[in-house]
């Protein structure tokens, strides 16, 4: 890495037009001209577009392409739909894909969502008596609830709005510490907004409150924040079909052989963390390229989804699986705050495009069907890794990505992709293949 003792730091960056933020990129890292090119060649073509993108964030120079798959034959419910899938990796789209045709042959999946309340905390410290504090709360319940109003009542004409509050102690290791804990429907947005400015009246509420009564004691508010921890926000999703139907999925195992051994799988990944974060993180490939597609937050999405994963006290995977009676059956159940109106959903035209593919669900709709691609994706990979092994398929999905990095033409991506049909691929291999059929074939 290429030192350079004369960086300083910047201020008032954000200031700075793009035009001034690239050249002091420049100056300051010695970019060169065929970089800044990449910059300005990612720019959308249309202005009005452009815009849009570059209000998403913060000191925006540039955009950051990734592609959008469509992921058919998903039938959820009944319905038979077609998902919007964002991610990098191409064998993400491709499991889908299959294992999403495998099961509309077999009744599909099935979803249904548990609860979708999600939660908000106001935390403050005081320390006097619990009981006082109890009473003093209690006694000005509507006091507070009729002071957020003017917040929540175009929500709960939707019909969401606030649905419970109490206090509670926050933990036994914080003497002195409460949390004003409440519960929110947010219909069909994700509801982030609404329920931190409900949050922030409801503390300074408190804290008015608090400092007008007669308790002999200190009051301190702290913040007033939405949890991302939506364990009452649930979506429960399964497929099922008698053993008969994986007669096929693999010449050395009957369908009750293959179906025992994936229910195996799935109970290590139950009883053994190190299993269940990569077992986890397959269920996530499917969810997550779907939240993204439709403008949602995938980081609350998991952040929410390895909490629950860990509920019991030890990280355990997601998914379940049975075998009774001569029926598989794959199940996952995974809390989910998703939006279909607002935020990111209602500016980015893709998401809305991907929005509209769906049909335009609502935000419980969209909950299953995210379910369902999670599930899938899990199917997918755990039906690789107990017959011909996960990289075969994988590296196989990554092969234009690795001839695309040795620069390979057209002639020779196809005849590579012909001598690598029946053969493992790594990048070595590939490269190798390339060096040897440039020699035989050197350009004129």
């Amino acid at each position: 890495m290429v030192k350079h003792p004369e960086k300083q730091l910047v201020h008032g960056f954000s200031k700075l037009s793009r035009s001034e933020k690239l050249t002091w990129l420049k100056n300051q890292y010695g970019l060169s001209k065929e970089i800044l090119d990449v910059l300005d060649t990612h720019l959308h073509r249309d202005p009005g577009l452009q815009e849009i993108y570059g209000d998403l964030s913060e000191n925006t120079v540039s955009n950051f392409y990734l592609p959008m798959g469509l992921s058919p034959n998903f039938l959820i419910n009944g319905d038979l739909l077609t998902l919007p899938m964002v991610v990098e990796e191409s064998s993400v789209v491709a499991a889908a894909s299959h294992a999403a045709k495998f099961w509309a042959a077999h009744g599909g999946f099935h979803a249904r969502v548990s609860g979708s309340s999600k939660v908000g905390q106001v935390h403050f410290t005081w320390n006097g008596d619990p009981s006082e504090l109890q009473r003093i709360f209690e006694v000005n319940r509507e006091e507070l609830l009729k002071s957020i109003k003017p917040l929540t009542r175009r929500m709960e004409q939707r019909g969401g709005g606030i649905r419970s509050m109490e206090i509670r102690p926050t933990h036994s290791a914080l003497p002195g510490h409460y949390q004003l804990f409440a519960t929110f429907l947010t219909a069909n947005a994700m509801g982030a907004n609404f329920i931190n400015s409900v949050l922030e009246e409801l503390g300074a509420q408190l804290k008015q409150i608090m400092e007008k009564s007669s308790a002999q004691a200190e009051f301190g508010l702290l913040m007033s924040i939405l949890s991302n921890y939506t364990p009452e926000s649930l979506v429960q999703c399964y497929a099922e079909a008698p053993v008969e139907v994986f007669e096929r999925v693999d010449p050395g195992l009957s369908g009750l052989e293959f179906a025992q051994k994936f229910k195996q799988a799935v109970d290590i990944a139950h009883h053994d963390p190190y299993r269940a974060v990569t077992h986890n993180k397959g269920i996530f490939n499917g969810m997550d390229a779907l939240v993204l597609a439709t403008g949602n937050d995938f980081r609350a999405v998991e952040a929410c989804g390895h909490a629950y994963a860990s509920r019991t006290g030890t990280y355990q995977g997601l998914s379940r699986a049975e075998v009774s009676e001569g029926v598989f059956r794959l199940s996952l159940e995974v809390p989910l705050a998703v939006g279909t109106v607002g935020g990111l959903t209602g500016v980015h035209p893709v998401a809305a495009a991907s929005l509209e593919i769906l049909g335009n669900p609502s935000a419980e709709g969209l909950m299953q069907v995210i379910a369902a691609a999670g599930l899938a994706t899990n199917f997918s990979a755990i039906r690789a890794l107990v017959t011909s092994g996960i990289q075969q398929g994988h590296m196989r999905m990554h092969l234009g990505n690795i001839l695309r990095q040795l620069q390979a033409s057209g002639e020779e991506s196809a005849s590579a992709a012909r001598y690598f049909a029946g053969r493992g691929i790594s990048h070595a291999e590939v490269a190798s293949y390339l060096e040897t059929l440039r020699q035989q074939n050197p350009q004129e």
